[in-house]
């Protein structure tokens, strides 16, 4: 009996892995601010705006102008999501109490927001695989707090926004409007 070599081993592991990824934002299995499970399967057909959010950053002040955005257009089919994430700086060491208790009370934010994840690197969160991964149409690592992703009422990543474009900005808001507007 012939034994496999390490490389086919390697490549087996590979496609299995490659298998079993997320091809969707909707495939993703997340859990909510309060621990519990959850996906993106609940914003099918609206238009999604996804936020790896920090409360120690210079950006923070950002979370004011995705609350106004979530007021504006959420009767249109727009849902801002908040992702709070560790990796740039150590600026959201919080808990998930501390961090929820901090955008209601400072921000006043009524959007949904998640369970902490990971943007890059090694140990990236299987949503950021799916809207930053190799197969993604914006591929390559979240680059600091505050990364912005619009996905389509179809699911599909429409836009990807650096963390230093400000929510309000004209080009977030009209790429918002078109997404809205697409039925």
């Amino acid at each position: 009996m012939k034994l496999p070599t390490l490389a086919t081993i390697l490549l087996t592991a590979v496609a299995l892995s490659a298998a079993d990824a997320p091809k969707s934002v909707y495939d993703v299995s997340l859990k909510d601010i309060d621990g519990k499970d959850t996906s993106l399967k609940d914003y099918q057909g609206k238009v999604m705006l996804i936020v790896n959010v920090a409360s120690k950053c210079g950006n923070t002040p950002q979370y004011k102008q995705l609350e106004e955005l979530n007021q504006e257009f959420s009767k249109e089919g727009l849902a801002v999501l908040g992702f709070p994430c560790n990796d740039f700086g150590g600026q959201e060491p919080g808990t998930n109490e501390v961090i929820k208790e901090f955008c209601s009370t400072k921000y006043k934010v009524t959007f949904p927001m998640f369970d902490k994840v990971t943007c890059k690197g090694p140990n990236k969160s299987p949503l950021y695989q799916v809207l930053s991964g190799p197969e993604s149409p914006f591929p390559g690592d979240v680059k600091w707090n505050f990364g912005k992703f619009l996905v389509g009422r179809d699911g599909k990543i429409l836009k990807r926004f650096e963390p230093k474009v400000k929510p309000d900005s004209p080009e977030v808001v009209s790429a918002i409007k078109e997404a809205l507007a697409a039925k």
